[in-house]
């Protein structure tokens, strides 16, 4: 690897604290030196993987791609705005993290090979960009926060782009934060059910995917089309449902308005009395393996210890609702509406400085854009893991409570669901050999920051 790209890319904040040089614009990326552009290795590339590879493709050089389809690797190579035919083509992740010329990852793969993924890309030494739902569980929440605190110098992006929506949910998140709305006694986030189907017949898997290899930590069974590729999102054996599909975006952004994405925040009981699966249930596991499992019809409703409820529902139309002591305000991603919105009551509150401020400092632009700064410039991108997992908490324990059909109590400071041994047993699942997560504890995370 050139060293000029590594010195640029390990000095970049020095440099960017001294001269703003550089313009920030995709097309200025794609202008620019070769051996300025980070060199980038894109493991997950079918649907959604495909459109995140091709926009990481303006702010750098993609020079792998990686799928357990070995399908979907070749279309990326071939794709003019990704592989451009030259990139190299792996089926084991493990051979792009091993290059020592690549400097950022994108991953983009089901849920519950996120994590893994992402940690060994930290250990490797690259900066990485992740899709959301971030995690599969509440323990790879805190292996993932612990790592990110380990690595500080390796910037973390998570997919969740409504952060990036200027004029509906940052407008959103800023109105309840300056107290425009009043108290917040109640806020609502639509996600939508999961669909239902089935009962699917088990085949052989084709040629061109590693179906062991796909399955990951999760246990052996036969392939569905329908457990694969897009589809895995309605079983719970890799994915949550909408609870952390459409969760991840909704519950994010309510929990950021809220201001309660710091640790040792979060809800103290769930209740997922009012909750609906598509097949039979027992002791919080569906008793069909050939049909999706994942709840359909649900209103769990979280409660925080100041007297605010977040109601994570799949019924009404999907976006968010805040319910101040002052006023109503519903956002989603086609329209913000409301009292306040109509009378402009944000008019001298929604500045760019405000604006600045909920981007942590760093100017409002694309999602994409602001990854690659924070890796020139330093510091946290406006989707950070710290706060996304406090947002993937409640996702997972809106689950858990919905699994088991009754409330749930959470201790966020220590964070664990208390007075209740079988709930508490979806903390954390076993990983099948061969695929288990490295383990990072908050002592060894502590310490590497706090040296740095």
């Amino acid at each position: 690897m050139p060293t000029s790209r590594r010195q640029f890319l390990a000095t970049s904040a020095a440099a960017a604290s001294a001269v703003p040089y550089f313009a920030w614009s995709p097309k200025a990326f794609a202008n620019d030196s070769k051996n300025d552009r980070p060199n980038i290795g894109c493991i997950g590339v079918g649907s959604m993987g495909t459109g995140d590879a091709r926009q990481h493709n303006h702010f750098g050089d993609i020079v792998a791609v990686c799928d357990v389809d070995m399908n979907h690797c070749r279309r990326a190579k071939k794709d003019d705005n990704i592989g451009k035919g030259k990139a190299d083509t792996y089926e084991d992740y493990r051979r792009v993290l091993d290059r020592d010329d690549i400097d950022v990852v994108s991953i983009v793969t089901t849920d519950h090979w996120h994590v893994k993924i992402a940690i060994e890309a930290l250990q490797a030494g690259k900066h990485v960009f992740c899709q959301k739902p971030l995690t599969l569980t509440l323990e790879e929440n805190q292996l993932i926060r612990n790592a990110c605190k380990k690595y500080p110098d390796l910037v973390f992006t998570v997919g969740t782009q409504q952060r990036s929506q200027r004029n509906l949910f940052l407008r959103a998140v800023n109105m309840v934060q300056k107290g425009l709305l009043g108290d917040i006694e109640k806020v609502t986030a639509c996600i939508n059910g999961s669909p239902t189907g089935g009962p699917f017949k088990a085949v052989m898997p084709p040629a061109d995917l590693d179906w062991y290899m796909w399955l990951g930590q999760a246990p052996l069974t036969d392939y569905m089309e329908k457990r694969c590729h897009y589809e895995f999102r309605w079983w719970y054996e890799y994915s949550g449902g909408k609870f952390t599909d459409w969760g991840a975006h909704h519950v994010d952004i309510a929990t950021w308005a809220l201001d309660q994405q710091g640790e040792g925040m979060g809800p103290v009981e769930i209740d997922g009395t009012d909750a609906k699966h598509p097949v039979p249930f027992e002791n919080g596991y569906p008793t069909v393996d050939n049909e999706y499992n994942t709840s359909h019809d649900f209103d769990v409703v979280c409660k925080y210890d100041n007297g605010t409820t977040l109601h994570v529902t799949s019924r009404g139309e999907n976006g968010i609702l805040f319910e101040g002591t002052k006023g109503r305000m519903f956002v989603n991603r086609g329209k913000i509406t409301g009292k306040p919105i109509e009378e402009n009551w944000d008019e001298a509150e929604f500045t760019d400085a405000a604006v600045e401020e909920l981007y942590k400092g760093k100017p409002f632009e694309g999602h994409k854009d602001n990854f690659f700064r924070c890796i020139r410039e330093g510091g946290q991108p406006v989707s950070d893991v710290f706060s996304h997992v406090q947002a993937m908490n409640i996702c997972h324990l809106s689950s858990i409570a919905a699994r088991l059909n009754r409330k749930i109590n959470w201790d966020p400071k220590a964070e664990q669901i208390t007075g209740d041994d079988q709930a508490a047993t979806f903390f954390a699942r076993k990983q099948r050999p061969g695929f288990e997560i490295p383990r990072i504890n908050a002592e060894d995370a502590g310490q590497t920051a706090q040296a740095g």
